[in-house]
């Protein structure tokens, strides 16, 4: 009985939400990407490397429910490089001609599939914690690519007036400091296909990248609308002030 309720605790403590975070003021610090500001874009290979990232480290506990094979487009692969991934994977597909379901390879317009079959199954193979789904994880947490950088890399020994909970782990940056899920990145965890070095700092940060762009992939396109409304705002603003100036020139004379 102690055990599951340990185990339930720990469930709670990790799908708290992040208004905690704010409530307990735990510092974050910033970093820099390349997808910040009004004009911020992706980095292609730095995303390729937070897919690789992802699927070696991350895919074993957390889906990319809103993800797609074929939105892999945008990180700069090709038809045949999308199909020869999508086919790695099998999922379920049915009913047949005798009402029963089946698997078979995943193709480029299958959703990426979750890593259980269903939630009972995650928390009994996770000590009754649920992994959250990572699809929009930047953006449901305050400070978003901040946070899940500085998470990944926060583990450290436990302060001595600190007991951990059994199966609990001690994050500088995670609310109450105790978390289910065990140190994840550290040095040489990648063997990057392009030859980056794979520092814990790198890796933290690439699959980050990564699943910010699995957040908002659509960014981009955001980003560079914002900028075309803004110069056609600053266009008619020019226009409407010289015809007013005209207008009033003309006034003015009579």
């Amino acid at each position: 009985m102690k055990k599951i309720i340990l185990a339930a605790a720990a469930a709670t403590v990790l799908s708290m939400p992040m208004a905690v975070n704010a409530a307990e003021d735990i510092a974050v610090p910033t970093q820099e990407w390349s997808f910040n500001g009004l004009l911020g874009t992706f980095d292609k290979q730095q995303l390729q490397r937070g897919l690789q990232v992802y699927r070696e480290v991350c895919a074993a506990c957390h889906g990319l429910k809103y993800i797609a094979f074929r939105n892999f487009e945008a990180l700069g692969y090709s038809e045949g490089q999308i199909k020869a991934l999508a086919e790695e994977h099998q999922v379920e597909d049915g009913p047949d001609e005798f009402g029963d379901m089946f698997m078979r390879p995943a193709k480029a317009s299958d959703y990426l599939p979750a890593p259980f079959p269903n939630d009972a199954v995650a928390r009994m193979a996770n000590g009754g914690a649920l992994p959250p789904d990572l699809s929009l994880i930047t953006k449901a947490r305050p400070n978003g690519p901040d946070y899940v950088y500085n998470l990944m890399l926060g583990y450290e020994d436990p302060p001595a007036d600190v007991e951990l909970m059994p199966g609990m782990s001690y994050n500088k940056y995670f609310p109450g400091h105790q978390i289910a899920m065990g140190v994840q990145v550290f040095d040489d965890r990648v063997a990057y296909a392009d030859g980056t070095e794979a520092t814990s700092e790198q890796i933290a940060k690439d699959v980050t990248a990564f699943l910010h762009w699995a957040a908002e992939p659509k960014l981009e396109a955001r980003h560079s609308m914002g900028l075309k409304v803004m110069l056609y705002t600053l266009l008619f603003t020019v226009l409407a002030y010289l015809l007013k100036v005209r207008i009033w020139s003309r006034l003015e004379k009579k």
